[in-house]
């Protein structure tokens, strides 16, 4: 009778997967008024797809109690997190490296290129999602519509009224994910000017984590530095395993 009890108490209890599934339901804006021309974009209200994708995604690669590193971008873009529900997963790399099925369009986003060479240079997406949870500084994205009508992604940092209306909603994110099972000795950066700039100066007020680790943003070294991918490359996998 004694052997079945530590069985009976795992399988109740909730994992990584069941903790992120719950948060990105709960996922709604609630910070300040946004500036004019300025749309939210939220797959998991926005997309049943999305929701889909999420739960096959992580059921498979967080289905564990395990603790994660947290690794936090800008906020989604159009074509990878913002439409799959999965930061830096492109439909391609969702299909091709996740072994997930998209229905739509193949988008392609840069960004999600560069991650998944690093995921595979680690060993593969489900040696790299053991042990690091990627998120955003804002996990929900924006976009505006330029002059000639066309749809663009836009930072939660590229004004200051947008920074100071969604600050609550950021605070507020940073906390319920930490509660998913995030260490917080150290959390990786992606970007190393504005980003990680926005980052250390949240961190000093609340103190979510013991240090920042910045890193160079992927679309940069993509559009700016690809001769020299696998120098970034190596950084990236230098910095992750160092706290192995």
């Amino acid at each position: 009778m004694h052997i079945a009890w530590p069985f009976l108490f795992s399988s109740c209890m909730e994992t990584f997967a069941d903790k992120v599934l719950s948060f990105n339901r709960s996922l709604v804006y609630t910070g300040g008024p946004l500036p004019q021309g300025i749309r939210i974009l939220n797959p998991f209200q926005e997309s049943p797809q999305a929701i889909s994708i999420a739960q096959q995604f992580y059921q498979k690669y967080y289905h564990d109690t395990n603790k994660r590193h947290i690794i936090v971008g800008i906020n989604p873009g159009r074509f990878g997190g913002g439409i799959t529900g999965i930061p830096f997963t492109d439909p391609k790399r969702l299909e091709k490296e996740c072994g997930i099925r998209y229905e739509g369009s193949s988008a392609h986003e840069l960004s999600s290129v560069y991650v998944y060479d690093v995921l595979n240079a680690f060993g593969g997406a489900a040696a790299f999602y053991k042990h690091f949870y990627i998120s955003s500084v804002c996990p929900l994205g924006f976009t505006t519509v330029d002059a000639k009508g066309k749809e663009k992604n836009y930072n939660y940092y590229d004004s200051k009224e947008l920074t100071q209306a969604v600050y609550p909603f950021i605070v507020d994110s940073f906390k319920k994910q930490i509660e998913l099972g995030i260490h917080t000795d150290v959390a990786f950066c992606f970007g190393n000017g504005k980003n990680e700039a926005f980052l250390c100066k949240l961190n000093a007020e609340y103190g979510f984590f013991g240090r920042i680790v910045a890193l160079e943003h992927p679309r940069f070294i993509m559009q700016y530095k690809l001769p020299a991918k696998q120098f970034y490359i190596d950084k990236y996998l230098d910095a992750f395993r160092s706290e192995l």
